[in-house]
């Protein structure tokens, strides 16, 4: 909308005027007030709320939608119809923080080597970073180890008849066992016991 002033005003000299009321004017009063620019705004940016900062810490980015809408913004334009160089950002930088350090990540312990006797068990240990990919980051001096020593319970139980004393097929190394005379040994006795019977 524009807007004038409208008065109603007589002539009392050549230079000289005074403003009467509104009745005393009989002609047709002129609009004080029309409607203008009725041609469409052009198209404007507007943009949605930004996004939370990814990754949770650490330096990272918001994001956003930037539409190019219509003045009334009831309709939504190719990006084109606006003007590239007014357009608001769509990406910032932020940060949460600092993020946790990378850490040691130990596995379960697995099955003991020995089935009778002494062995070793093993056992993953990985250095993983506070979103699970591997890292090189975690001090070597606080690495857990990845073996140690276990014992299983031999069984003492007297072999009846030789049928039952046999070497256990797993254990390729029985010669090398009676060679070193380790028959005495509960362990390499029960792993070899074919191989070692009678020494």
């Amino acid at each position: 909308m524009r807007s004038r002033t409208v008065l109603c005003i007589r002539k009392i000299g050549p230079s000289e005027e005074e403003t009467l009321d509104n009745t005393n004017c009989l002609t047709h009063r002129p609009i004080e007030k029309e409607h203008c620019n009725n041609q469409s705004c052009p198209p404007q940016w507007v943009t949605l709320d930004w996004s939370e900062c990814t990754p949770k810490c650490g330096p990272g980015f918001k994001h956003r939608i930037v539409l190019c809408k219509s003045s009334d913004l009831l309709k939504t334009f190719p990006a084109t119809q606006c003007q590239e160089e007014s357009k608001p950002p769509v990406r910032i930088r932020c940060s949460l923080g600092r993020c946790p350090p990378p850490r040691w990540v130990t596995g379960d312990w697995g099955q003991c080597s020995a089935q009778c006797g002494l062995g070793q068990q093993m056992r993953t240990v990985q250095c993983l970073s506070y979103t699970g990919q591997a890292s090189s980051e975690c001090p070597e001096t606080l690495r857990p180890p990845s073996m140690q020593q276990c014992e299983s319970k031999c069984d003492s139980t007297p072999i009846s008849n030789t049928e039952e004393c046999k070497d256990v097929n797993k254990v390729a190394y029985c010669p090398l066992v009676l060679k070193f005379k380790f028959c005495s040994r509960a362990y390499f006795r029960q792993m070899c016991c074919k191989t070692c019977q009678g020494h």
